[in-house]
């Protein structure tokens, strides 16, 4: 098992150096640039500089003079060990402004996958187990709702209904107006009424997946012949679906929910920005159209190692769900 897990990580450590190298030259070569912005911002001033001399001043002040690999190598080295700088679009430590907004998207990401989980799977299972039936049909059409939808066409719907018809919510905003007159339990609950109707926009387009792939893997395992073995040993239906066959089925599912986890960290940049909540994904996307590099960079590097952590994760629980499974 260690001796697996150190291979996995030397693995992952190659892995991340190569695909941080391709996302440092791809955010150098967008057309966006904060640094030519600033260049021309200041070259207008009177008696200025020229936009060329700025932009010269600028890129070295940055080490955006340097070449790609130079540049990487650079990054890398204050990367490691812990120097990431400051944000060039929020003009504040690249840390404070990742710390001020990630946590606001966790949240949120951890309470929708908490309810895709519970409402997903046993739909999921329940559809497999009455295939062709009125149940079934009614998940999958569900479900296909779910996946099919536009993510700015069900929040607008939402927003529709709820804010401007109903009036129960507000249309944008993480707080509303009595926001700091209210007690610390208030502003909790203030917070916690912005946050349902994206919550919901959230929960509801991400369950279909998850529905559609619970009940495709049950058919699959219900089919096998240790099922028909164990109903024909006298089994009742609720143990041979529970606890011999849901235990297979989630074998491709740890492998989903491994690979959730950046998803937790990562934020919802389209449901962020039509709810004007101050996540991390419309953070982040500000940050990319402003040609910050420095706040996308490490960004991403922290969802590179998410990813990679996850994947581990996945492959180290197969072990754990399924004892035929051996990672030596």
């Amino acid at each position: 098992m260690h001796k697996y897990i150190i291979k996995r990580l030397l693995y992952s450590a190659l892995i991340f150096f190569f695909v941080m190298l391709v996302i440092y030259i791809i955010l150098r070569c967008l057309p966006t640039s904060y640094l030519e912005n600033v260049a021309r911002q200041m070259s207008q001033r009177p008696g200025s500089k020229t936009y060329q001399e700025w932009l010269a001043q600028l890129e070295a002040q940055y080490g955006m003079d340097r070449g790609y690999l130079a540049g990487y190598f650079g990054w890398l080295g204050n990367f490691i060990t812990g120097n990431h700088g400051d944000s060039w679009f929020y003009t504040v430590p690249v840390i404070e402004k990742f710390h001020d907004t990630v946590w606001l998207s966790f949240w949120m990401g951890l309470i929708v996958m908490f309810f895709e989980i519970i409402i997903a799977i046993p739909l999921g299972i329940l559809a497999a187990t009455k295939q062709y039936s009125v149940t079934d049909y009614t998940v999958s059409i569900v479900a296909l709702a779910g996946i099919s939808l536009p993510t700015f066409f069900f929040a607008s719907l939402l927003k529709l209904v709820f804010s401007v018809k109903l009036g129960w919510f507000d249309l944008f905003g993480l707080v509303g107006r009595n926001y700091e007159r209210l007690s610390a339990m208030g502003q909790f609950l203030d917070k916690a009424h912005h946050l349902v109707l994206p919550i919901v926009t959230l929960v509801v387009l991400s369950i279909g997946g998850l529905m559609r792939y619970t009940r495709t893997n049950m058919l699959e395992v219900m089919s096998a012949d240790y099922i028909r073995t164990a109903r024909a040993k006298g089994l009742d239906e609720h143990t041979v679906i529970y606890k011999h066959a849901f235990r297979n089925t989630l074998i491709p599912l740890v492998t989903i929910l491994g690979g959730s986890l950046p998803g937790l960290f990562s934020g919802a940049l389209i449901t962020e920005t039509l709810y004007a909540i101050p996540g991390i994904g419309y953070t982040s996307y500000n940050a990319m159209v402003g040609g910050d590099i420095p706040f996308s960079m490490f960004y991403l590097a922290f969802i590179a190692i998410l990813t990679l952590l996850g994947n581990l994760i996945a492959d180290l629980l197969y072990a754990v769900v399924d004892p035929r499974v051996r990672l030596s």
